[in-house]
Formats: C-alpha cells, structure tokens, sequence
C-alpha cells in the first residue's frame, strides 16, 4: 500500500502506540489530542505477555521493564477462613510468561517519550466533533468550526467516550456494570505483600480488596503499589459521606497487614472512583475512520485486557495495512484477525465477573469451594495461566502468523 496521511485521535497508549508503528511503516501520522496536556488517567494496569509482546515489537521493552514490576502470580483468599479462591501463576505457561505491573503513567511516558524523540506531530487542545467525507478523503470537525485533514484514514483511540462511534451505526451498545472500585497508588514497604504477585481478599462477591506491586516509575521513586477496594458505584458516596476513618476501619477488619498503606491515605481525594462498562462494537470501523481500544470494547478489568487489547488492535491494525493493496481490504482484514479474540474475552470477562463483583451469595460460595480444585488439577493450570495471560487463543495466530513471524511483519528496522 502506499504511504497513507492518517489522523490518530487521542494519545493515550492505544493511539501512541499507533502512531509509532504506523509511522515505522513509512506512513504520515498526526496526532489530535483534546487535553492542552497529554497525560495518564488511572492508577495502574497489568501488561500480559501479548502486550509485552507488542511494546517488545517496538523496541520499548528495556524501558517499560525498568519502570514496572514482574508478577508471576495472582493470588486470593477469602477472608472469613483464609480458603485460597484464586491462584493462577505464570509458569504454568511454556516460554517462560509473566505479567509486567506498572503505573498507568509509565507506560504513558515511556510511549510518549518514543513519539516525542521522534518528533511526530500532536495537535492538543483539539475535541474532535465529527468527521467529514469529502473527494475521498477524511477531514476532522474541530469544536470552534476548525477543520484538520485531508487523511486517507481515521484512526479512532480516543476511548470509551469516543464520540466519533456513539454517532454511529456501529456504535456498542453500552452496559454500565454495578461494581467499581476505588483506587489509590501509594508507597509499599518491603514484606507488605510477595512483590511477584497480585494478592487480593474478598469476603464472597461483595468486597474484593487488592495489592499490586508496580515498581518504580522513575529510578529515583520509591517502590509503589496500587490498593484498591471494590464496591457498588451506588454506594460509593455513602461510603464517603460516613468517612475515612470508618472506611480505613472496614479494610483494616478485612487485612490489617494494609494498615501502611491506609495511613498514608488522608483524604478522599487521593482515592480514584473507576466505573466500568461493558460495550463491544459490531464492527470496529466504519467508512475510512477505524476503532481500537476501548472506543471499540471495553469491559470489567476482572482479567486485566484493557490495555492489552488496545495494543493488540493497534500491532493487528499496522499487520492489516501492510499486507493490504486497498484501505477497505486492510480494515476488513483487522476486523477478521481481532474478531475472536475480542469477544472471547468480552465473553469471559462478562461471565468471571459476577464471581469476584456481585450481590450473589451462591455464585461466590461455588467460587470459594471450585477454584482451589481447578488450581491444582490440570489442565486447570494452564487454562487459568493461559485466560490471565490473554492467550487462551494466539492473537498472533488469528493474523494466520506465528508470534515469531507477526513480530518480524511489523518491525521496521530504524536508523540508528
């Protein structure tokens, strides 16, 4: 194909990470961005062995390495009686898989640092309104009437509030789940929890509270941690209105072993409301403007995709066009390689959910008595190992590529 003008809008992970790989292929890229500001927006995220694979791909693994920390088991007990109700661990796996847990602003930085030594365009301040076809090109509405372009192709990674999709045929239909959580990243003293691991409580379905050791975000940083506590969304300002005190002594009855991590929380402020919603897209693009991410699906972070998946779509985006005559035939051939991965997930993550985040006593007392037996017994092992990772079904495999082969069709060898 040739070289393409597209437009990426939003830069967050999804759209940097477009923008890299799409510009290593000899492609123009722009990004738009409605904050004056580029930043992060959360506490902290998971990194699967497919999204390592991706940032691997360009070249950004030593960085993100440095600034995460290596997990190679997720562990759960139930508080009352100390049951084990989750134990997934990545050895299991061959190859020698792991999860990378970092702050949601390192992995920010260290793509954003890529693109900035690289002097790729970003417009910032710009909220892109809607799109406009016009001699066969794209251009972008512009709140204030300004209009960018003309691009040959949109791509769409601006999220879950993506405007472009809600006016759209293809817009997801969207369902809110009950439960949230409130998060906060805080400094983790050493011994606090095993630093390999996410270590969760939960009493049934109704509280789940965990500790993820993310690292150092910058060398000169000490060691953090994200905690975050599950609750109804419909609850959360109750909880606040009786306040931290009587909160902290909730956790504290459930983990009293989080007792430094509660006090370095003084204010509600420092505790993060995440909302979660699951949505899917019948097709991820429509015209010449494409969706990645969450503008494309999004869901309970239960299995801990999110971020994940938006790199996927973006290295199975990249695959697509190179291998393409024809924009339509490239769009075409992203859809049909990220079709089953994506719902299977989507189809997963609706059905796990209600186990760890619900008001069903009977789904959380199966959970405490099964969960333990399907640790131990294989393949359980493995079929758990290969769900957390994201690789129940190679997402490589559906672009008809080995892991191996995929990595080499999108790497562009870049000048030193």
């Amino acid at each position: 194909m040739k070289s393409l003008k597209i437009a990426i809008i939003g830069a967050g992970p999804a759209g940097l990470a477009a923008a890299l790989f799409l510009s290593r292929a000899g492609h123009t890229t722009e990004i738009i961005e409605r904050f004056d500001n580029p930043a992060p927006v959360g506490s902290a995220l998971m990194l699967q062995p497919t999204g390592l694979t991706v940032l691997e791909s360009l070249g950004l693994g030593p960085a993100i390495h440095a600034a995460g920390n290596r997990i190679d088991r997720l562990f759960g007990t139930e508080t009352k009686r100390g049951r084990m109700v989750l134990d997934v661990r990545y050895d299991t796996l061959a190859g020698g898989r792991y999860g990378l847990a970092v702050h949601r602003a390192a992995l920010f930085d260290t793509l954003y640092d890529e693109v900035s030594a690289r002097r790729h365009l970003v417009f910032t301040g710009r909220r892109v309104t809607g799109t406009l076809e016009e001699g066969g090109h794209t251009y972008l509405i512009i709140e204030g009437g300004e209009r960018l372009g003309p691009y040959d192709l949109v791509i769409d990674a601006s999220g879950a509030r993506s405007e472009l999709i809600a006016a759209l045929p293809v817009a997801p239909r969207t369902r809110n789940l009950a439960y949230g959580a409130f998060w906060a990243t805080l400094d983790c003293p050493d011994g606090l929890v095993d630093e390999r691991a996410l270590t969760q409580r939960y009493d049934r379905a109704k509280v789940m509270i965990g500790v993820l050791p993310i690292g150092r975000r910058k060398p000169e940083l000490p060691k953090q941690a994200a905690f975050f506590w599950s609750l109804k969304i419909a609850h959360a300002d109750e909880v606040r209105r009786l306040g931290l005190d009587r909160w902290k002594s909730a956790v504290r009855g459930y983990w009293p072993e989080c007792q430094p991590l509660l006090d370095q929380i003084v204010d509600w402020e420092q505790l993060t409301l995440a909302r979660y919603a699951h949505r899917t897209a019948a097709m991820p693009y429509s015209g010449r403007t494409v969706f990645v991410g969450d503008s494309a699906h999004s869901t309970s972070p239960q299995l801990g995709q999110g971020a994940n998946m938006a790199l996927l779509d973006v290295a199975a985006l990249a695959h697509a066009l190179a291998g393409s005559e024809d924009i339509g035939a490239a769009l075409a051939a992203y859809a049909k390689a990220r079709r089953m991965h994506v719902r299977l997930f989507q189809l997963l993550s609706l059905a796990f959910t209600p186990f760890y985040q619900s008001d069903s006593v009977a789904l959380a007392w199966i959970r405490d008595r099964l969960v333990a037996t399907i640790a131990k017994v294989p393949p359980g092992p493995q079929i758990l190992a290969s769900i957390v990772s994201g690789t129940l079904i190679d997402p490589f495999a559906s672009a008809g590529l080995s892991e191996c082969d995929w990595l080499q069709s999108v790497v562009v060898p870049q000048p030193s």
